[in-house]
């Protein structure tokens, strides 16, 4: 049985590609908090509060044993409560934060943390940079967040004018302050690692071994050889204080390389998406991949396992079969809707039910008053489900 969550209302999320340890920052009291291991079943929601009013990504990592950190992409924000719509609403291009935890009966309670400038709500990277965040991961208590800097481009046929235009990680040492966008953060430039045919490096990552491992999205065509779908890319954790030169490449004959041709690459995922998530599962020892197909809009939730980060991977299965808003039988339905950012909250998962989010855009404007996504606050925001595999 698969339950859709999509909070007070729903969900937009940002286009094409498509932060922590002792203290609580959430508003249930101290007393009231319990760790994951007791919490029975707490499925995350995404109500509108705090002046959020919907964003995608929806990327997620647990802090400690109490707290899950979130992280969206361009977010929809008010001063005013209560909003039954975003006309004139004002979009931060960039990052949003929030912070959430479970109650002792299995509650989920998340706060979100809208950084202000001037008066003038911002994003949580990047004074002078647009930039999306990626799938974080921790060594020890250093919390990593790649990070994608979009730059406009007007001459981009199309609603969606930009572009890729480098790579940062941010790093924060310590995570322990109840505000996140008080954590003191330096940036990693990752760009000069990065080859021209990635179009979203950290799509998903995982600390494995000594490495941290990276599915980045890859497109490029060079002497008549064409390469899409997710690579495998990786960083020794040793590495992380310089990290550009020592990203590595899994090839296809097996090995690991700084700089290969396309030709030479391996595509171990044929999703080619530019969210999704990779976890391991103990219950069944196996790591499973989850993603949004791209076919028709993203209409459904595919997954697929196998025994190493490396591969071989199994043929994609049917996680979710139907997804609403691009359902032509449902009331969410819009002929310029699409969904994308599918992945799994391993933070939450029982057994073998996981806990899955995505996101819904319009191809529509949305700088128009009466665009859809503006009119409708359950598009752009997460959307949760709890499928079992």
């Amino acid at each position: 049985m698969t339950v859709f969550r999509a909070g007070n209302r729903a969900a937009w999320p940002a286009l094409l590609l498509c932060c922590l340890l002792l203290f609580s920052c959430s508003a249930v009291p101290e007393k009231a908090r319990v760790p994951w291991s007791a919490a029975a079943a707490c499925v995350p929601s995404f109500p509108d509060n705090d002046g959020w009013y919907g964003g995608d990504g929806a990327y997620s990592i647990r802090l400690d044993d109490r707290r899950v950190l979130w992280l969206f992409g361009d977010t929809f924000v008010a001063d005013r409560e209560g909003r039954q719509d975003r006309v004139g609403m004002k979009v931060v291009l960039g990052t949003t934060l929030a912070l959430s935890t479970c109650t002792a009966d299995g509650r989920f309670d998340i706060r979100y943390f809208l950084k202000k400038k001037n008066g003038e709500f911002v994003s949580s990277f990047g004074e002078k940079e647009w930039l999306w965040p990626q799938d974080p991961f921790m060594d020890g208590r250093v919390l990593y967040i790649p990070l994608a800097s979009i730059e406009a481009d007007p001459r981009i046929e199309g609603p969606f004018k930009f572009k890729v235009a480098g790579h940062r990680i941010a790093r924060i040492r310590d995570v322990t302050g109840r505000d996140p966008n008080r954590w003191v953060v330096d940036y990693i430039d990752l760009t000069p690692g990065i080859p021209e045919g990635v179009k979203a490096f950290a799509t998903t990552s995982i600390v494995y071994g000594d490495h941290i491992y990276f599915y980045p999205l890859y497109s490029a065509t060079e002497k008549g050889v064409s390469v899409l779908g997710n690579i495998l890319a990786r960083i020794p954790l040793r590495g992380l204080d310089d990290p550009a030169g020592a990203v590595e490449y899994l090839t296809r004959d097996g090995r690991w390389k700084t700089r290969p041709e396309p030709a030479e690459l391996k595509v171990v995922l044929d999703a080619a998406v530019s969210e999704m998530s990779v976890r391991y599962h103990p219950e069944s020892g196996q790591w499973i991949a989850v993603y949004l197909s791209l076919r028709n809009n993203g209409d459904r939730m595919l997954y697929q396992t196998a025994d190493a980060p490396e591969g071989p991977w199994s043929e994609p299965q049917v996680l979710i079969g139907t997804i609403p808003e691009v359902d032509r039988g449902s009331p969410r339905y819009d002929k310029n809707n699409f969904c994308y950012a599918g992945k799994e909250h391993l933070e939450f998962a029982r057994g073998r039910n996981l806990v899955v989010t995505y996101v819904c855009n319009s191809y529509e404007d949305f700088e128009k008053s009466t665009s859809f996504i503006r009119r409708n606050l359950y598009l752009y925001r997460p959307v949760v489900g709890n499928p079992a595999y």
